[in-house]
């Protein structure tokens, strides 16, 4: 095991305390005028006053740290990694959604809380921007702060997150203290640092790294956790896979994601000597708070199980950097850290990127590793090392959180990768090295090379119309720059004077001319382009691809991007649902049809009230809610006028709308971009209501519940580019149903781009192109 030493914050690096704290930059709600003003104080000398929403019952002090994720605070808070430290969420407002009930059990670990990833709160202070007392969800049995004064936990709002996520970034991670008024606590602890302390009881500076975390918030006896008898994979004895883990700060749902996948999980305390117990499979080593190298009894003991090898071993966050120390690695404290639910991280093997869960102040030097371990995961934000494997043994850990809660699901997959390597050995008795699915970077660029195209057809959306406007000058200006960007030549078809697109200097060359087959035919012989886009021009462009589907390649012109049959599938109600149903997705009840008589029919059968859907229509042009036959019949009548087909479907009036915005590569690397809440619930259009970026009524399950499905149905159709997903969810459980899937760049995309500062319309030109998502830069 090596020996480290590690330089500690200390009071001795403390500098002398502000005249005077900065004063909230909020006011608390009329209804509190009289709420308590605490004061963040912070070791670089900076106090920050804010409004007090928790605990009031004393003082406390611990490590300032911040997090970027924009749900899970239920999840985050209870943590055991997060223990000891005083945590400033980024995102501005927080509380929306409340807090769940601490009493309902989770059905498959029995024992143990559902919303929750441990039995308490584990940090020791938290600070928001915007505090919101008032709360929607219909899990929320109480207000965040409300939960927080059940454990004494303090928390303030009112307090610049932005300014004090830039200290931070700058400064790196300090100590900080949160003091409240004598009047209300009690006197002093210590002497006051400043004249304006004297009011409030001041405590000594606490560096939680300095002490073992991990022994205060391990279990103390052993416990197993079975999984149902149907679903249990079982060994060569008859008996179920045995995991045994060892908590070194273990999150409830990574023993979910063990159970829920057949296999027993005994879960020991962190000084447990594993390697004196022979009943268990595979050896997993967990996520858990504070400096690695406190954890000397564990890392002697993981140390003994590489040179005995006698199980696969994985491991998560700490568990990683443990395993790293114990094969001789060496690990470092980082400047601020990464915690946040959006953080990229790109498998060295396969060149997949994905977006990863985190939540770690230490990192392993991968300069340090020995010989037999490898890099398996790297970063793309700061270079830092995200995962190891052993060369020829089974043997891996990761450093982001693959269970995620709060946080994506993407990475989920690597339980079922070390579970496999755990039912492997046991048929065969040999332990191999883990295999990572997704090939390797040489077998993708050879699948999918990149796009050698020379001049580019982009189709425009043609004069303003109600549901096509200037969302889709945006995207085309933003798809012609993308192009010339690539040193390619730029031929536009759009007949409205009056957009930027068309101005001097931005296509190569414009033909003011209706985007329909017959003109977009003459010029392609005209121009002799090699590529065409079909994405950019909202619904009059889509449909012209859709009607030239069959000539595209008879005039020398490939599509790029998305594939016609894709954009068919996602039009042709029909087609969509049947697709949907094929990976098991849902969608509302619903049938097609051709013509009055048929809707009429649909209806009854399905029930009313029910929504009609125009396919093929641009803006939700002729859809509509109908109550009855006669209501129907005169939707319908107008629908048919100007699409071959509509929808009948479940009417799902009062339920909340969502939409994301998902981008897809041709390497299969998918992420969401941004998400949307109507502020009105379904049943009144789009276009009438107020549409606000991200969500504000979300939990993390529900955020990336319909994030899962929107990349799971994304993938399933094959998109290449950007495309929007839209949801009904129901406001008083978890059911939800997919609406519809724009496999282009829709009037929301325009929207998230400036909602996020991601440039969608730009990305996607550049995917059309075979350019992996993470080689494009975020610009």
């Amino acid at each position: 095991m090596p020996s480290q030493v590690r330089a500690l914050s200390s009071s001795a690096q403390v500098r002398p305390i502000d005249l005077l704290p900065h004063p909230p930059v909020t006011a608390p709600p009329q209804e509190q005028y009289d709420a308590t003003v605490a004061t963040l104080v912070l070791q670089d000398g900076t106090a920050y006053q804010g409004i007090s929403f928790g605990g009031e019952t004393k003082s406390i002090a611990g490590e300032c740290v911040f997090q970027t994720g924009m749900v899970g605070y239920p999840e985050s808070l209870t943590d055991p990694s997060y223990r000891g430290q005083i945590l400033v969420l980024t995102f501005p407002l927080v509380g929306n959604y409340g807090v769940p009930s601490r009493e309902t059990l989770d059905p498959l670990l029995k024992d143990l809380p559902k919303h929750f990833e441990s039995n308490e709160i584990h940090i020791a202070g938290l600070i928001v921007g915007q505090y919101s007392q008032d709360f929607s969800h219909f899990l929320a049995t109480s207000s965040l702060g409300d939960w927080l004064k059940e454990y004494n936990i303090p928390a303030i709002y009112g307090i610049d997150t932005r300014a004090m996520t830039k200290k931070i970034r700058s400064q790196g991670v300090m100590l900080g203290k949160i003091l409240f008024p004598t009047s209300l606590v009690g006197p002093t602890v210590i002497p006051a640092d400043a004249e304006w302390m004297n009011q409030y009881q001041n405590v000594d500076w606490i560096d939680p790294n300095a002490r073992n975390l991990v022994a205060e918030v391990s279990l103390k006896e052993p416990k197993v956790y079975a999984p149902e008898a149907s679903l249990a994979v079982l060994g060569p004895n008859g008996k179920p896979l045995r995991i045994l883990a060892v908590d070194v700060g273990m999150k409830y749902n990574q023993i979910r994601c063990f159970v829920a996948r057949g296999v027993e999980v005994k879960v020991v305390p962190w000084d447990y000597d594993f390697n004196a117990d022979t009943d268990y499979d595979g050896l997993f080593i967990s996520n858990g708070p504070g400096d690695p190298i406190m954890n000397t009894v564990t890392i002697a003991n993981l140390a003994k199980a590489l040179q005995l090898a006698r199980t696969p071993i994985f491991g998560i966050c700490l568990g990683h950097q443990l395993l790293a120390l114990a094969s001789g690695a060496t690990t470092k404290k980082m400047k601020f850290g990464n915690r946040g639910h959006n953080i990229p991280c790109t498998n060295l093997i396969s060149g997949r990127c994905y977006i990863t869960s985190q939540n770690h102040g230490y990192a392993v030097d991968v300069e340090s590793l020995p010989e037999t371990f490898m890099e398996l995961f790297v970063n793309a934000n700061d270079g830092s090392n995200e995962g190891i494997m052993h060369k020829t043994l089974p043997i891996f850990s990761v450093q982001f959180h693959p269970e995620s809660t709060p946080g994506p699901r993407d990475t989920e997959f690597l339980f079922d990768v070390f579970i496999k390597s755990v039912d492997d050995f046991r048929k065969t008795g040999t332990l191999k090295p883990i295999t990572m699915p997704g090939g390797t970077k040489e077998e993708a660029l050879a699948l999918n090379p990149r796009v050698s195209v020379r001049k580019v057809l982009v189709l425009g959306s043609g004069g303003l119309s109600i549901g096509q406007a200037g969302e889709f000058d945006y995207s085309g200006s933003q798809a012609i720059k993308a192009l010339k960007e690539e040193g390619i030549y730029t031929v536009l078809i759009n007949p409205n004077i009056a957009t930027i697109q068309t101005s001097k200097g931005l296509a190569d060359k414009v033909y003011f001319l209706p985007v329909t087959p017959e003109f977009v035919r003459k010029v392609i012989l005209r121009e002799k382009p090699d590529g065409i886009y079909v994405t950019f021009g909202g619904q009059t462009a889509l449909s012209v691809g859709i009607k030239m589907k069959d000539e595209f390649a008879g005039l020398g012109v490939r599509v790029l991007g998305t594939p016609i049959d894709t954009i068919i599938a996602t039009e042709d109600r029909e087609i969509f649902a049947q697709r949907m149903l094929s990976i098991g997705e849902k969608i509302a009840q619903a049938q097609t049809a051709v013509s009055v008589q048929e809707a009429i029919k649909a209806a009854n059968e399905i029930g009313y009230p029910v929504i009609c859907r125009a396919a093929f229509a641009l803006g939700g042009l002729g859809s509509g809610f109908a109550n009855n036959d006669e209501e129907l019949a005169e939707l319908t009548s107008r629908a048919f006028a100007t699409s071959p087909q509509v929808l009948i479907e479940r009417s799902m009036k009062g339920w909340k709308e969502i939409e994301y915005e998902v981008v897809r590569d041709c390497r299969d690397n998918c992420i969401t971009v941004c998400n949307m809440e109507n502020f009105d619930p379904l049943g009144i259009h789009t276009g009438d209501s107020i549409v606000v970026a991200p969500s504000q009524t979300l939990s993390d399950e529900d955020y990336n519940m319909l994030r899962t499905t929107a990349v799971n149905v994304i993938r399933h159709l094959g998109v290449v580019g950007e495309c929007n997903i839209q949801y009904a969810l129901n406001p008083f459980s978890k059911e939800y149903c997919i609406i519809e899937v724009n496999a282009r760049l829709s009037r929301s995309s325009a929207l998230a781009s400036k909602a996020t500062g991601y440039p969608l319309a730009f990305v996607a030109a550049k995917l059309g192109l075979n350019i992996p998502l993470n080689e494009i830069s975020n610009s």
